[in-house]
């Protein structure tokens, strides 16, 4: 499990106090609940506004030594017509405070608007905007593109030449496929159904368990879709990062509890 983690977006979340959380359990102890049972978290709340460094403190000293946020960064970096102008945003959001998460630090997920179309030349000149580490901890970079235009080997090439990761979902809107691009994998799943306890049927719950093992030891699953058949980035070991993310969000913690029980526990 060292090199697969598996977790939900965010800790905060009203129907998750009647289906995971206790009864009656505090509200200022969810983030202490939550990644005994995970064993990661997609931070949303920084995607809208910039948290202080004594949030990033507290959430590490919250939670286990082995677990690891994600945290989205800034809608005002992403969400612009001119990619290329987004320096100030970046530098804003990354000089909140993320070191204070120390080695619980995790990949940074960019994500784009779905209306944001593939401009190479804007979008290499944003990618050239993302900083290597922040204060000396080294950064890795997720970027979650939404709209049809990527799905071309001209934005794989330039994810592979900056070392980024490229998100892998089960969307059924959005842009799904698995080209990998660096030595880490990371998935956001969006499918889960309320209908089913656990989120996602068994079988489909064993195929992203079976994907995410495959993945982490430097392999590549069958049958996932791709842009650009070929050989991925040579990996020894990949760190892979699954979040259930959306869809029915109440089954959230479920699905993901799912998953670490087919990888043998925490």
């Amino acid at each position: 499990m060292t090199a697969i983690r598996v977790g939900i977006g965010g800790w905060t979340f009203e129907p998750w106090r009647d289906n995971f959380y206790p009864a009656r359990w505090p509200a200022k102890r969810e983030l202490e609940y939550a990644s005994r049972h995970v064993t990661a978290i997609e931070v949303n709340g920084t995607f809208y506004s910039l948290m202080k460094p004594d949030n990033f403190a507290r959430w590490h000293d919250e939670t286990p030594e082995d677990f690891r946020f994600s945290l989205k960064a800034t809608r005002y970096a992403t969400n612009r017509r001119v990619l290329a102008e987004a320096g100030e945003s970046i530098e804003r959001f990354i000089g909140s405070g993320l070191e204070r998460l120390e080695a619980k630090l995790g990949p940074v997920l960019w994500q784009f608007a779905p209306t944001k179309k593939f401009e190479p030349d804007d979008f290499e000149a944003f990618l050239a905007l993302l900083p290597p580490d922040v204060r000396g901890r080294p950064l890795r970079h997720v970027l979650e593109v939404r709209h049809a235009s990527f799905m071309t080997p001209e934005f794989l090439a330039l994810a592979r030449k900056y070392r980024m990761a490229v998100v892998i979902t089960d969307s059924p809107v959005h842009p799904s496929f698995a080209d990998l691009t660096t030595d880490f994998v990371y998935l956001r799943l969006v499918r889960a159904e309320s209908h089913r306890p656990t989120g996602y049927a068994p079988e489909v719950l064993d195929a992203w368990a079976a994907c995410a093992q495959a993945w982490a030891r430097g392999d590549e699953p069958a049958g996932v879709p791709r842009i650009a058949p070929g050989p991925a980035p040579r990996a020894g070991e990949r760190e892979v990062y699954m979040f259930m993310i959306n869809g029915a969000k109440e089954r959230a913690p479920s699905a993901a509890m799912g998953v670490i029980e087919r990888l043998g526990g925490r």
